[in-house]
């Protein structure tokens, strides 16, 4: 079976690639590199012994992304493809919403008339804003605070009004926490451009010497030490709860909502200093005021997603530094290097 894989040149989505063909499924990378590099094309090989189907495209072009649904005879559709740092949507907003929602908009617009019948999309925690209680269930009500949040609230209501009137139709909405880590292979891993918008590889840098000092922004939260409290999951783990996803709405033709989560919060200095322990390297940080649109902290309660597809993660705070160092380390410039 083959599956449609926007953002499969991506962090999220060539990691997802990898346990797909694990799977038995043959993934078909449809990317506009915008965020992504073609270096991690023959990476892929190398890990999985298969040569990837790329097509390059972008979502709002709905007769490229029916094109390579027909030509591919795709089955599914895992839709990545996005801008997806919180503080820019509040700097740009027109251009998430144009990505975001106009482009999951032209997803399924190419999905009905191809009639592929299955969507996993890639949603996120953000959906749900500041806490009224954790951990967040699925249940909790969503009030998203920055643009990048309302896209995808959007994005979710825009899918299940598509499934509604099309009964053959289902869709796996999948809010994540804070994907880090790397493959343990060390050959593929988050190579942002530019300054990063995340905190793991930020903290990769400053560990490797690219980036001086680490800016821990607030320590005056009411959490533990101060600092922000997160939910980290381990990319390999993510990349297995889609692949679990796709199969269970393949076997139960039942649409699914899913927090993909460990459950358990980590505050930005317990990071620095499991980071520290993994590289052996020093993380210097300082402290600034807090940001726009930060909350103290938010964790999953995962347990619908155990129950519905069998999915857990497995992966702690250790490994996930471990192997977001060993990335880091044999690839300083990212796929700029010439390691595959």
């Amino acid at each position: 079976m083959k599956i449609l894989v926007t953002g499969g040149a991506g962090y999220i989505g060539s990691h997802t690639c990898v346990e797909l063909l694990k799977a038995g499924f043959t993934p078909v990378l449809f990317d506009n590199l915008s965020n992504a590099n073609l270096g991690v094309l023959p990476r892929l090989e190398k890990i999985t012994g298969h040569k990837p189907i790329f097509v390059q495209g972008d979502v709002r072009d709905r007769e490229a992304v029916l094109s390579c649904l027909r030509t591919f005879d795709c089955e599914a559709v895992i839709h990545f493809a996005g801008l997806k740092a919180v503080g820019e949507s509040f700097e740009k907003p027109l251009a998430y919403y144009d990505t975001n929602v106009v482009g999951t908009l032209r997803v399924l617009e190419a999905m009905h008339e191809a009639q592929v019948q299955h969507i996993i999309f890639s949603s996120s925690a953000t959906v749900y804003g500041a806490p009224h209680f954790l951990p967040f269930t699925e249940q909790h009500p969503r009030a998203p605070y920055s643009p990048y949040g309302r896209n995808k609230m959007m994005a979710e209501d825009l899918i299940n009004d598509f499934c509604h009137t099309t009964p053959q139709t289902d869709a796996a909405l999948l809010r994540y926490f804070n994907p880090v880590g790397a493959h343990e292979s060390g050959l593929i891993g988050e190579d942002p451009r530019g300054i990063p918008n995340n905190l793991m590889p930020f903290i990769a840098q400053v560990a490797m010497g690219r980036q001086p000092f680490l800016n821990v922004w607030g320590n005056d939260y009411e959490t533990p030490d101060g600092t922000g409290v997160r939910d980290y999951i381990h990319v390999v783990d993510l990349a297995k709860g889609h692949v679990c996803a796709l199969q269970k709405l393949i076997e139960a033709h039942k649409s699914l909502t899913l927090n993909l989560g460990t459950g358990q919060g980590t505050s930005v200095l317990d990071l620095v200093h499991a980071f520290e322990k993994a590289s052996g390297h020093v993380v210097p940080y300082q402290v600034g005021p807090r940001r726009q649109g930060d909350i103290a902290a938010y964790y999953a309660n995962a347990t619908a997603a155990r129950i519905q597809i069998g999915w857990t993660a497995e992966k702690g705070i250790a490994q996930m530094c471990a192997d977001s160092w060993r990335w880091q380390s044999q690839n300083p410039n990212g796929y700029e290097t010439t390691q595959a």
